[in-house]
């Protein structure tokens, strides 16, 4: 078992589990410790300092992020500490010259509001080169990035690949795909988990359709992805007047997939607003054609179909189809209704084949 260990948080004698992080430990103990290169699915990297906090003993102010907890230790997060962390936002913003240009979450103006840091001035050479991809699917702003390396690192240590580098040196420094290629062109998979990670959305969706809203105004829905059998759970954004979904979006907290989407199940959602889609039941009248119907009709009319043939023919001249795109839940149902309601054990699903 991990061995407990006490040490001084602010002036209060607090308690973690040996060697864990200290932003952690803290933030347990409603201590919160702002951070920007930080993700909990990423290994500690301590890149950005805005999380440093004073260790007495220490030469230096520590990284919270990459700094774990060890017995007697004496830590303070305010104090001089403030004021280094508003120099550090200060430092960023003469950089971030480009606040949001997908309207996602921006953590670095989110900090600077609840520090009240401004950039005192936009240095000179800050305006990076525009990086036009081909693809359409996910765009990148240099101009909104500060170089925090959460992308690229997510690339490489949850999908272990290494679709996305660092290049170039000092303010001109960007993130593009590996070798200044598309991203069509690398071994990314166009999965969007870059993008989720992003704290100030330099990553961001090209195809935002239907609304001009920021996404922290967007009503969320929480569903099951249908793509496929495991059952990833995704939230639905939606644009709080027309109701039209225009992105999908996941948590780290949820299971089984801990924030973590396909291709498909981050971007293919366009289908559901789709103008040759259903809304509507159809039914084939006695002249062949298919016309609009209530759903109660419908089952209906169904269900007597299915009543009469197996009435004249018998139960196993009734075969069930099901898909990998329905939940464990609903193709379990199926096979039920097939063995006990109707009585066959004709039942397939297209993941056989």
């Amino acid at each position: 078992m991990t061995r407990m260990v006490e040490f001084t948080l602010d002036g209060r004698q607090v308690s973690a589990n040996e060697g864990e992080l200290l932003v952690h430990a803290a933030a347990r103990h409603g201590t919160f410790i702002p951070t920007l290169c930080h993700d909990d699915k990423l290994d500690p990297y301590g890149g950005c300092r805005m999380c440093v906090v004073d260790v007495e003993g220490a030469p230096r102010p520590m990284p919270a992020c990459a700094t774990r907890v060890d017995d007697g230790m004496v830590v303070s997060t305010n104090g001089s500490i403030t004021d280094f962390q508003r120099t550090l936002t200060e430092m960023l913003l003469a950089e971030h010259l480009n606040a949001s240009p997908g309207g996602r979450p921006n953590e670095l103006l989110d900090l600077a509001n609840e520090l009240g840091a401004k950039a005192p001035l936009v240095l000179p050479d800050a305006k990076r080169e525009e990086y036009d991809d081909r693809n359409q699917l996910m765009g990148y702003d240099p101009d909104a990035c500060i170089l925090c390396a959460r992308c690229v690192r997510y690339t490489q240590e949850v999908m272990q690949c290494s679709a996305l580098s660092l290049e170039g040196r000092g303010g001109h420094s960007r993130v593009v795909p590996t070798w200044g290629l598309s991203w069509l062109d690398t071994e990314c998979e166009l999965c969007g988990g870059c993008l989720s990670v992003c704290p100030t959305g330099a990553i961001y969706e090209k195809f935002e359709e239907g609304t001009k809203q920021p996404e922290h105004t967007l009503e969320q829905v929480r569903t099951t992805c249908t793509f496929c059998g495991v059952g990833c759970q995704i939230d639905l954004n939606l644009d709080p007047q027309t109701k039209h979904i225009v992105k999908v979006t996941s948590k780290d907290e949820y299971l089984p997939n801990e924030g973590n989407l396909c291709v498909k199940g981050r971007f293919a959602f366009n289908f559901v607003h789709h103008p040759d889609r259903l809304t509507r039941p159809l039914v084939r009248g006695v002249d062949g054609e298919l016309r609009p119907t209530t759903w109660e009709h419908a089952i209906e009319t169904a269900a007597t179909g299915l009543k009469n043939v197996i009435a004249e023919h018998g139960p196993q001249s009734v075969g069930f189809l099901s898909s990998a795109r329905l939940t464990n839940e609903e193709n379990y149902l199926i096979q039920k209704l097939a063995r006990t309601g109707v009585g066959t054990n004709s039942v397939h699903s297209c993941e056989s084949t």
